[in-house]
């Protein structure tokens, strides 16, 4: 039940009732202590269970190489391995295991393959886990190859993938935009005889809205509520989301209906979906009932939600209206982003409110935001539409004070700006310098 702190309590009425514990209790004792990151008071045990004159097993030291992984310190796990093998225990697929898969979600691959053929040397055969976890770990690098090659390894090792590791393939495919690929690696597995389930259609559905193609995405929806599968929240966040993006505003929010009508409750990311669809479509006059419905449902609108808002009145010009909007986020003390920051000064300039541009600029700088080239790009086109050119030149040699290297998109803004003003001398100037530093 992951009541961690309540077990510890129990053990210390154990002591002081003056009955002896275990290896087994002292062993849990030392499993909670990890999940609590006290790896200290986890060795303190174990120094007890050598003073007691009892042999930690298997259990006890997998239990203290799990603690190690799930506070991120992979590599003292691998150094206690090194040092409890046989001499403690004789090491065993478990423990393995339990560090090639941290090392894999540290995208740590290269060390984690290391480990798999160290198995191999000592005869410690892998299993189904030990493969997934490696499979995991090339496919959050991007390197399919190298994981479908791993797949097709599993076979002559009489180990067979299981829905888990087919499912990992085929996410990682769709996140790719390989969809082809992905229903392909769909078929092997039901030629393996292992049924898709709601995971494995869902990466289906997100990688045809990735590709937009959506109309084969809602097909892949439809067949999930045919086949008797129980649709999600996550399963319509996923249609509500590639619909907006595919400007099919009408059919997501037929689709929100249809969720209420199915008693689901909306999230966050469902609401945010359908008002950046809503925003884009010009149709802002739905989008504040929506806020209030947010806010009505205990999951009140965050700065994502307000972006979607802040940059539909912009781009509609409603620059007054958007400056509003920037203060009452402030007021409601939701912390706006680099995003905010850069989608409303971006606003005021191309709206020709270059000094509003400038203090929220300001803004942005007094309160110690990491200001990306794109922030800087952004004022500099402004300064250089006002022909403002040495304002734009001075900003762009504080860009290096910042620790932020000016681009290619710097460098023309600039050099079209001044070649438009007869100001050649300058922009050839400039564009040596870009060419000097390989941006051209």
């Amino acid at each position: 039940m992951k009541h961690y702190n309540i077990v510890i309590s129990l053990s210390k009425q154990i002591e002081f009732s003056g009955m002896a514990s275990n290896i087994v209790t002292l062993s849990m004792l030392i499993n909670c202590f990890c999940h609590l990151g006290q790896l200290n008071f986890a060795f303190s045990v174990l120094g007890k269970i050598f003073k007691r004159g009892y042999h930690p097993d298997v259990i006890t030291l997998t239990t203290l190489l799990k603690g190690f992984c799930l506070n991120g310190q992979t590599r003292a796990a691998m150094q206690l391995l090194r040092k409890i093998e046989g001499k403690l225990v004789k090491a065993n697929v478990v423990m393995y295991n339990t560090i090639i898969d941290s090392l894999c979600k540290d995208k740590l691959v290269a060390d984690a393959c290391d480990l798999y053929s160290e198995m191999a040397v000592k005869k410690i055969h892998p299993n189904v886990v030990t493969f997934s976890s490696l499979i995991y770990g090339f496919c959050i690098l991007g390197q399919l190859k190298d994981a479908i090659g791993l797949l097709n390894e599993m076979p002559l090792k009489n180990i067979y993938p299981d829905n888990y590791t087919f499912n990992m393939l085929v996410d990682a495919l769709c996140k790719e935009g390989k969809v082809k690929e992905a229903k392909t690696m769909l078929a092997v597995m039901m030629k393996e005889g292992i049924e898709p389930d709601v995971v494995t259609y869902s990466s289906l559905m997100d990688g045809y809205c990735l590709v937009n193609e959506v109309n084969n995405a809602k097909y892949i929806f439809n067949t999930m509520a045919q086949r008797g599968m129980t649709q999600r929240v996550w399963n319509y966040n996923i249609m509500i989301n590639g619909l907006c993006k595919n400007k099919m505003v009408d059919e997501a929010m037929s689709l929100f209906r249809e969720m209420k009508c199915k008693n689901m409750i909306p999230d966050t990311v469902t609401y945010n979906s359908l008002i950046n669809g809503l925003c884009k479509s010009g149709r802002i006059s739905y989008v504040w009932g929506l806020i209030d419905e947010m806010h009505d449902k205990g999951q009140p609108a965050n700065v994502i939600t307000y972006n979607s808002l802040l940059d539909s009145l912009c781009k509609s010009h409603h620059l007054d209206k958007a400056i509003a909007l920037f203060k009452k986020i402030k007021d409601e003390g939701i912390l706006p982003d680099i995003c905010t920051y850069n989608t409303l000064i971006d606003g005021l300039c191309k709206g020709g409110r270059l000094k509003n541009a400038q203090e929220v600029f300001q803004d942005l700088l007094i309160k110690g935001y990491h200001i990306n080239v794109w922030t800087y790009n952004i004022m500099i086109n402004g300064l250089c539409k006002e022909g403002l050119f040495d304002e734009a030149l001075a900003l762009m040699s504080k860009m290096k004070d910042n620790d932020c290297i000016p681009d290619a998109i710097t460098f023309e803004v600039i050099i079209r700006g001044l070649f438009e003003k007869d100001e050649n001398d300058k922009a050839k100037k400039l564009l040596r310098e870009m060419i000097a530093r390989g941006l051209l």
